[in-house]
């Protein structure tokens, strides 16, 4: 996955758990792609600063990732639901019981992560 892809999602389930500050100054870096000296100028303190907080707080949130795995858990029903839409576009009224069946296994793969 993207690494930045992966940082969004990972500040979108768990960011809540941060402190403001560190959420205010993760999402600059993070989501409004602001550069460290940026952030340093607007929240005064040093670019050492800047990085520092924000390597911690990126491994604060893969930290919870690591125990919930909740991203992993987004992601793969993501790709799930995406192959039942693509089953659904291909759909054929003379294979309507292998795309039931299909459909199935799928959802109850969803089910069973859940």
């Amino acid at each position: 996955m993207n690494e930045i892809l992966e940082q969004a999602l990972l500040y979108d389930f768990y960011g809540e758990l941060l402190t403001n500050h560190q959420k205010e100054v993760y999402e600059q870096f993070v989501l409004e792609d602001l550069s460290l000296g940026e952030i340093a100028r607007e929240e005064g303190i040093s670019r050492q600063g800047v990085h520092d907080l924000v390597k911690r707080c990126s491994q604060t949130l893969k930290g919870y990732e690591e125990k919930l795995h909740l991203v992993e858990k987004f992601v793969s029903i993501r790709e799930k639901v995406k192959q039942i839409d693509e089953l659904l576009d291909g759909y054929e009224k003379e294979n309507a019981e292998k795309l039931v069946a299909d459909i199935r296994k799928i959802s109850d793969e969803i089910i069973e992560e859940l």
